[in-house]
Order: structure tokens, then sequence, then C-alpha cells
């Protein structure tokens, strides 16, 4: 099995560095904290090779730029797991995004098995090798960590190659190898772990719901909180909860003592983000909300629900047919998206278009 080492110092880093630039692949796993914070803090992270695992303590080393050329180096393949947090904590930290990346819970869908299968489970399945869960719930950001500590978090990395070989042997055998390719292609994209503050409103479920007043109020005010929250690096609740949102849109107060009357979370507010909440509420526009995003509270009309029941049938069929789960081929989300706006969905795109889109499209046109 290979070494583990610890690494928290620059010259430990470079020499690391060294090795993961001749290495034919790279495993990676962070370990991260956000329950206090906006973004997530990075405390770990753990690489692994053919004959190397590092545990890099990210919170002594806070430039991981000497680790970029590897970690982005396009002939030398990354294997995650359910890689979509990591690749932003690390985005995060260094604003560079770690590529091309096998993410083997993506490839473990396409082969059929669950969608969302955690790591220990597929190790147990592949492997048949057991791992263990006793770490977690540690705080990754107190030091030193423990003996246990380190192990756990080696083992997260210590599989992922072998894991992502035999995953790799079955998609060949399906014929499915640009499944995985194409959607693991899709973590490449930067806008996934920087998002713009300007959608923030598309997390309130229920605001479709409110007269259009209200409505652009609470999409003013749910920019406001997402600006603020990164600004001060906090938790979107720690600045003013949904529900706040929803009563102060619907008050709709013209004065501070309005609006702490309206929501008693406003008194706990600073005097000048308390001044521009009320003028954000007080210059919020009834503009319409954008048409092409649907949430998960827009209610669809009789007509469309069957619509989007019919397409999932189809979706299910598909599903059976190749063994897969059907969210695999189309979420629910999508279907709604396709049927409400006439939107593109990612079921109509790639892999996806010969394998079930087509066959959605013809049922729409029908």
């Amino acid at each position: 099995m290979p070494d583990t080492i610890w690494i928290d110092s620059d010259a430990g880093l470079q020499n690391v560095s060294g090795d993961l630039q001749r290495a034919p692949w790279i495993g990676i796993d962070t370990e991260f904290m956000r329950e206090k914070t906006f973004f997530p803090k990075l405390c770990l992270l753990q690489i692994s090779t053919p004959d190397r695992i590092w545990c890099v303590d990210t919170l002594r080393i806070g430039d991981l730029a000497p680790l970029l050329t590897a970690l982005t180096a396009r002939d030398v393949p990354k294997v995650l797991h359910a890689a979509r947090q990591d690749l932003e904590a690390i985005f995060l930290v260094t604003r560079a995004v770690v590529a091309p990346v096998f993410d083997t819970q993506i490839a473990a869908g396409c082969i059929g098995m669950k969608p969302q299968l955690g790591y220990a489970d597929l190790a147990r399945t592949l492997l048949d090798v057991t791992i263990g869960k006793s770490q977690t719930r540690t705080d990754w950001s107190r030091r030193p960590l423990s003996a246990a500590q380190l192990a756990y978090a080696a083992d997260d990395v210590r599989h992922l190659n072998e894991i992502a070989v035999r995953l790799q042997a079955r998609l060949r055998e399906l014929k499915r190898e640009h499944w995985a390719e194409e959607d693991c292609a899709q973590l490449a994209n930067s806008k996934l772990y920087d998002l713009d503050p300007e959608r923030a409103w598309t997390r309130l479920k229920g605001v479709t719901q409110l007269p259009a007043r209200a409505a652009g109020i609470a999409k003013a005010l749910a920019v406001w909180r997402e600006r603020l929250a990164r600004d001060r690096d906090l938790p979107r609740s720690w600045i003013l909860s949904d529900q706040a949102i929803f009563s102060l849109a619907q008050a709709d107060p013209r004065s501070v003592a309005a609006m702490h009357a309206a929501s008693a979370e406003t008194a706990d507010l600073p005097t000048e983000a308390a001044a521009t909440l009320l003028e954000t509420i007080v210059s919020g526009d009834p503009v319409p909300l954008d048409t092409e995003a649907v949430t998960p509270d827009m209610r669809p009309t009789t007509e469309q629900k069957a619509l989007i029941n019919r397409l999932g049938q189809i979706v299910d069929q598909r599903a059976a047919e190749l063994g897969v789960s059907p969210e695999i081929l189309a979420t629910r989300g999508e279907l709604k998206a396709m049927v409400m706006t006439g939107s593109e969905t990612a079921a109509q795109r790639g892999w996806r278009r010969g394998e079930i889109g087509e066959r959605l499209l013809t049922a729409l046109a029908r």
C-alpha cells in the first residue's frame, strides 16, 4: 500500500509538486468546513499517486501554486469521488480548475449503480474493501490531527484509482465511456464554483408565488444577502433567513421601524447594513422574474403536469432498458423546464440527446 506523508511546509509542497508531474494519474480528496462561513474553509488536501499518499495541511500552507501545473495538466487524469464540492474548495483557494477529472460517482451512475452512491459503498461493492466512518464528524480545522484522522483522510484517496479502473472496464463493456467523459468534462466549467450573485433568488422556494411587487423585492433582497454574505464570509442564514426575506417582501416597509416590525432579524444588523437593506426594499421594482429559470415551487397547470408525467414515463421506460436510474437521463426538474419554459436542458445535449432527448422532443411536438 502507498506510504502516507504529512506535508505542512512550503519545501515539502515543492517535493510533492515534483513527484506529481511524473505521475500517470492523481487521486484527490479534500476536507473542508463551511458551517460558519460562506466559502468552504479548506483544511486538508489529500493526494495520491501509484506509490504515495500526501496529506497537505492547507491551513499551514496557504499557497498551493506549486501543485497547479500537475493538477491542471491535460494529459494526467485526476480521479475524485463526487468531485464538485472538492473542486469548488480548491478553486476558491487557487482560482484554478482541476482537470481533466474522472468522477467515480458519475461513472458509477453511468453503469447502472445508484447515482449518489458514496465512496465507502463503492469501495465495498467493487473492491470488497471496508472504509471506516468513525471520523465523518471530525473538526478538520483542529490541530494536531490524530493518527486515526490521518488514516481516515488517507483512505479517501487510497482506493480511488483501483475503483476507477474497475469502472472504466465496465464502461468499455457497455460502450458508455463517452457518457462519463462528457459528464465529467462539465466539471471543468469554472462557473460551477463561482456562482453569479444575481442568480441568488432562484434559491428561494415560493418566490414565484408572490405578487409582482413582493417578488421583485424578494429577488433584490436575495441578491443583497448573497453579496453581503460573500463580503463577510458568513452563511446566508446568518445575514437574513429566507423567512425574513419573505416577510420583508410582503410588508414592503418604508422606514427602519417598519422594517424591524416586519422582521425582528433586521434589528441585529449593523447600522450601515440595515440602511442598505431598507434602500434595497424601497427601490425594489416589480419586475418579472427570469422566465427561463424554473424553481422548485413553480406550479404547472393541469395540462402541463400531465405532459410532465408523460415525459417521466418515457424516461422511466428508457432507463429500465438501459439499466440505469432515470435521473441519469433526465431529472424531474429538467422535464419541468422543458414543458413550462421550453428551455433546452441537459437531456437534449450530448450523449443524452440520442438516448432520451429525441424521444422527449417527439413527445413534446405531439
